[in-house]
């Protein structure tokens, strides 16, 4: 699979994706918002964008359909329970559906509530060349995760990482739909300042160069991401200081605790 991460100039700091059969170089756009960027850079690759593919109903996902479309004639997949948010959806996606692009790539439709109950996350399984890697659209985040403002519940959120985040192989490459790892970062610091993984990632990044996209992986994550470190002694004694009744042995009201902060801060 060929993957190009695209980052949107804007205040969101999206990120939009085109990925690539290697051998026809049919290709699927993810979430495009920018689409005279991403209708640009699919041209000076040398892609043929035959899908375009939404992560969840929000415009600054979907803002791009439709010159997109229009463009290049794409099918148009989205989460099942979103054909009545996003226009002129072709295919309503349930999980465990396929998205075969070309003849070698083929993304497995996960059903990820919690940032909104209409969003899909995709799953690139590997081989014996390539890492897998998930395209994780408002679920997960480098470093963090997404928020529950928009049609949303966090409770929802956590058991979508309990059942399909957290189960994922350490191999697997994380794709989100924005970049917002520096201020994750300085969150987990806020939350386990005593995290050195997250101290050296947090150095490394403020030096990143602007143009390089920085690649995590789940391994990575459960090493900096405050979210997945649910049973840290560290973070749990500080977050009891904002929740003083904070249960014992509960990771879904620690998870929870951890994003009402978050909203915060």
């Amino acid at each position: 699979m060929l993957v190009e991460q695209i980052a949107v100039n804007n205040s969101l700091r999206n990120y939009m994706y085109l990925l690539a059969c290697p051998e026809t170089r049919e290709a699927v756009a993810i979430d495009p918002l920018d689409h005279a960027v991403l209708l640009q850079r699919a041209n000076e690759l040398g892609w043929s964008i035959r899908g375009v593919i939404n992560s969840h109903e929000h415009h600054d996902h979907i803002g791009g359909n439709g010159p997109v479309i229009s463009a290049t004639g794409a099918t148009l997949y989205a989460h099942h329970q979103a054909v009545d948010k996003i226009p002129n959806v072709d295919v309503a996606l349930r999980a465990g559906d396929a998205i075969q692009v070309g003849t070698s790539v083929e993304l497995i439709a996960l059903d990820t509530p919690g940032h909104t109950f209409c969003h899909s996350c995709f799953y690139f399984l590997g081989n014996d060349q390539q890492a897998p890697a998930l395209f994780s659209g408002d679920t997960l985040f480098n470093a963090g995760v997404g928020n529950c403002h928009n049609g949303g519940n966090p409770q929802t959120l956590y058991q979508t990482f309990v059942q399909q985040i957290f189960v994922l192989p350490d191999e697997t490459m994380v794709y989100p739909g924005h970049d917002y790892i520096e201020n994750n970062l300085e969150f987990t610091l806020d939350r386990e300042p005593n995290n050195a993984a997250a101290q050296s990632l947090l150095a490394a990044i403020k030096q990143w160069p602007g143009d390089k996209h920085f690649i995590s992986n789940i391994g990575m994550e459960r090493l900096v991401n405050t979210f997945f470190r649910l049973q840290s002694e560290e973070l749990i004694a500080r977050l009891r200081s904002q929740f003083p009744n904070l249960p014992n042995d509960d990771p879904e009201a620690v998870f929870v605790g951890l994003r009402e902060l978050r909203n915060k801060w």
